[in-house]
């Protein structure tokens, strides 16, 4: 009989549960909790783990069980608290989590699970680092115009120089490292307009299923498809929702190059506008055309010039 395994995971410990058996495991988030955990799984069929995304803690738990063969899915909380919620789980601790991620990993969709390896977690170590000294480089950049003393604006100023050469040094990192995992698809993607190394190396840490799934899952990671809100004799508006904010952010930045550069891209851009788009809608939708794009390209190995975009037929 196929067992499911769910696990709370917080810093410091890791709350189990297998179903149907019942079997609870608390054990600590170490390597010695790690070997208890195993222990604790001889003998019994587990068919697929799941467990949250929760800021990093879950990461080496998550890569030994794969080291071990088993098939573990991470997930959003929110996705976990919403399935509580449609059970009519009210209470929330982290036993109770335990359960309900066991019983989500009996019912949600088996889908194929990507290994991360140490190579990848490090680089997405790195694309994380970036990422919080250019926030903190904007942050302060928007305090030295607020600065009302030539005391504060001159610390200001050697914050912004002590960051931006920190970027640059953690930027060479990211190319290093990127170019370190010998993926085939980095060097696809540089060759479009907009994506230098850093974005592709994002891409492919960020979004390992670029490449290797359908056209509407890839826009739905990324958090760039429509979604309908239909009923009866209804017609809502299209919105877009979810999806991985990390790479839409990332993928943002890239379309702004990409639609000054690419005539399909800027043409389908410009008949949006046409058409009454606001430019943030227009840009959504050809990052969605983008996006999809990419990942036909590397599915099929097409280079990108032999890629013709389509004008619009729909609304974003």
């Amino acid at each position: 009989m196929a067992s499911f395994l769910g696990i709370d995971v917080s810093s410091l410990k890791l709350d189990a549960l297998v179903r149907p058996e019942g079997l609870k495991i608390n054990v600590s988030n170490d390597p010695g909790g790690f070997e208890e955990l195993l222990k604790s799984l001889r003998g019994l069929s587990i068919k697929r783990v799941l467990l949250e995304a929760t800021g990093g803690y879950e990461r080496d738990v998550m890569r030994l069980l794969q080291d071990v063969g088993y098939k573990v899915i991470r997930v959003n909380p929110r996705r976990a608290r919403y399935f509580a919620e449609s059970m009519a789980i009210k209470a929330k601790t982290d036993a109770i989590d335990a359960e309900v991620l066991a019983h989500f990993a009996e019912v949600i969709p088996d889908k194929p699970t990507l290994k991360i390896s140490p190579e990848r977690a490090l680089l997405r170590e790195l694309l994380q680092q970036r990422d919080r000294l250019v926030q903190q480089r904007d942050d302060d950049r928007r305090r030295l115009k607020q600065a009302q003393s030539a005391v504060v604006a001159n610390f200001l100023k050697t914050n912004l120089q002590h960051f931006r050469s920190q970027i640059k040094l953690v930027e060479h990192e990211i190319k290093q490292q990127t170019m370190a995992l010998n993926d085939e698809r980095v060097a696809h993607l540089v060759q479009v307009k907009g994506i230098g190394l850093v974005t592709a190396g994002k891409l492919v840490t960020l979004l390992p299923e670029l490449g290797h799934v359908e056209t509407r899952e890839i826009a739905s990671l990324v958090g760039v498809a429509p979604f309908n809100h239909d009923s009866g004799k209804s017609t809502g508006k299209r919105s877009i929702s979810g999806g991985r904010f990390e790479v839409r952010r990332s993928l943002y930045m890239a379309c702004l190059v990409a639609v000054k550069y690419n005539p399909a891209l800027k043409a389908r851009y410009e008949a949006l506008r046409e058409r009454g788009k606001r430019p943030k809608v227009a840009i959504v939708a050809c990052m969605r055309v983008l996006i999809v794009r990419l990942n036909a390209m590397l599915r099929t190995g097409t280079p990108w010039r032999d890629l013709i975009l389509p004008q619009p037929k729909d609304t974003a």
